[in-house]
C-alpha cells in the first residue's frame, strides 16, 4: 500500500498540483502599496513528504492566493539557529539546504531558484538597531524551500532566510517588531517551523496510519485557544504550561518561530487567523496570519 512515506510515484502529487497552480500563480495580482501592510505568517511545514500530500500542497496554494503576491519573502526558518543573526545568500539562485535524510532521491535534485535578494538584505539589515550584529553569508542556502514552492511555484519572488538567535520569546518578539515595519513595503515575513514536531516520538502507527497521540492533539488544542484569545504569556510558557510537553517539542526550534510572527503584527495580542489544521503524520499542521 503506498503512502507518503512511498509514493507510487515520487512527488507525483506535486506535478498534478503544478498543472493547476502555475497558471493561477501567473496571474495573481501583485501587492502596491495601496493594499496595506501583509499579514505575518507561522507555517508550519513538512520536508519532502509535502510533495506527496496533494491536499495540504494545495491548501498552502491557496492560503497564498487569497493574500497580493509579496514583492519578497523573509523566513526566521526553525532549521537555522544562528547568533549573531545571520541572513542566507542573497544572490540569485540561491542553493538550497537538504536538511533531511532517508527519502527518496529526487527529494535532492528538486530546484527553486529564486532572484536576486540584495535589496531585501539591505532592508533587513536597515531594521536591526543600532549594535546589532547582523552576517550576511556568501553561501548559506535555504531550508525552508519545501513550503514555498507549493505556495509560490514560479520561484520569482526574492527569498531570504533570517537565523533564529534564541529561544527566549520575549527577545524573539522583539526581533518580530523590528522586522514588522518590512510588512508596509510588500515584503512577506514567515516564522517556519511546526506546530508539534515530536520526531523522536514517532510510531508505526503514525507514519503509516497518521494516528494521532495525545501529546500532539493535546498540545494543538491548548496552543489554538491561547492564539484565539491573544494570550501571549500562556505562550511563552509552554515550556511548563502547555500539555503534551516535551514530546510535542523536544527541542523547541519549530514552534517558537510563531514569537516572530507575532512580534511582527500591529499587536502581539490579538487573535490571529488559522489558516491550515489537521495533522500529518501525527504532527499538527496548525498554521495562521496576523491581522494587519
Amino acid at each position: 500500500m503506498n503512502s507518503l512515506l512511498d509514493p507510487e510515484v515520487p512527488a507525483g502529487a506535486y506535478d498534478r498540483f503544478l498543472i493547476d497552480a502555475l497558471p493561477r500563480a501567473r496571474s495573481r495580482r501583485a501587492w502596491t502599496p495601496e493594499d496595506g501592510p501583509l499579514p505575518a505568517l507561522y507555517l508550519s511545514h513538512g520536508a519532502p513528504p509535502l510533495f506527496d500530500d496533494g491536499p495540504w500542497l494545495r491548501e498552502l496554494f491557496e492560503w497564498a492566493q487569497s493574500l497580493p503576491k509579496p514583492k519578497s519573502v523573509l523566513i526566521v526558518s526553525a532549521h537555522g539557529e544562528a547568533a549573531p543573526l545571520c541572513l542566507s545568500a542573497p544572490a540569485a539562485h540561491t542553493p538550497l539546504v537538504h536538511d533531511f535524510g532517508g527519502f527518496h532521491p529526487r527529494s535532492y535534485t528538486m530546484r527553486y531558484d529564486t532572484p536576486d535578494a540584495t535589496s531585501l538584505a539591505h532592508r533587513v539589515a536597515g531594521a536591526m538597531p543600532d549594535g546589532e550584529s547582523l552576517y550576511q553569508h556568501p553561501s548559506r542556502g535555504l531550508d525552508a524551500w519545501v513550503p514555498l514552492m507549493a505556495m509560490y511555484p514560479l520561484g520569482d519572488i526574492p527569498v531570504l532566510q533570517l537565523s533564529l538567535p534564541t529561544h527566549d520569546p520575549g527577545r524573539l518578539l522583539e526581533l518580530g517588531a523590528r522586522l514588522g515595519p518590512l510588512r508596509e513595503e510588500g515584503v512577506l515575513v514567515i516564522g517556519s517551523g511546526f506546530m508539534t514536531h515530536g520526531l523522536p516520538h514517532l510510531t508505526r502507527e503514525m507514519l503509516t496510519r497518521g494516528e494521532v497521540p495525545r501529546w500532539s492533539s493535546d498540545f494543538d488544542t491548548w496552543v489554538a485557544d491561547a492564539l484565539a484569545r491573544g494570550d501571549v504569556d500562556v505562550l511563552a510558557a509552554f515550556r511548563t504550561g502547555a500539555p503534551g510537553m516535551p514530546y510535542a517539542h523536544p527541542t523547541v526550534g519549530h514552534y517558537i518561530p510563531l514569537f516572530v510572527t507575532l512580534g511582527a503584527a500591529p499587536r502581539a495580542d490579538r487573535a490571529v487567523r488559522t489558516t491550515v489544521e489537521g495533522f500529518m503524520m501525527g504532527f499538527s499542521k496548525r498554521s495562521f496570519q496576523t491581522a494587519v
